[in-house]
């Protein structure tokens, strides 16, 4: 159901990544979010699969998605974020978040609130929601998903319409 947001996210990678094979993508797409702008440009640059999976080993950035046995890979490329999935499964699958903050009073050592935008299209597709978005007029609905993040591990999901 979210190979939607990965479609969506394709729009924005440009023909650049166009040259990785299917399970490259994969990674690259899981890792961007841990990449700044220079990395993923020197990523996507180099010439030889070979030469790119050792970029991602000496940045220290293979083992954020390998680490994973194959079927919670899939998961983080083809499902939505649930309870139980940590910051890094979250972030791999949606990006970064729209608005993060702090919370305090909770039981767990270190708790976040991750917040991140939507918008479901008519044909019930959902897009994670980009500044600048060329399909928002479309949307039917807009909504916001919450992500509470206890000692890393997502331990509430709340979601609420809106009009931004």
């Amino acid at each position: 159901m979210w190979t939607w947001i990965l479609a969506a996210m394709l729009v924005g990678c440009g023909p650049a990544t166009k040259r990785l094979s299917d399970d490259e993508f994969d990674h690259y797409y899981a890792l961007r979010v841990f990449m700044n702008e220079d990395q993923k440009k020197t990523y996507l640059k180099m010439k030889t699969r070979e030469e790119r999976d050792t970029y991602l080993k000496e940045n220290g950035l293979w083992d954020r998605f390998y680490q994973y046995d194959e079927a919670k890979r899939e998961m983080i490329l083809t499902e939505a974020p649930a309870r139980g999935w940590t910051k890094d499964m979250l972030y791999m699958s949606l990006g970064a978040p729209y608005d993060q903050g702090r919370l305090v009073g909770r039981k767990a050592a270190r708790s976040q609130r991750l917040v991140y935008r939507f918008e479901q299209q008519e044909d019930g597709s959902v897009l994670v929601w980009q500044q600048g978005s060329k399909t928002e007029y479309k949307a039917v609905r807009l909504f916001t998903r919450e992500y509470i993040v206890d000692d890393d591990v997502i331990t509430e999901i709340n979601e609420e319409t809106t009009s931004w």
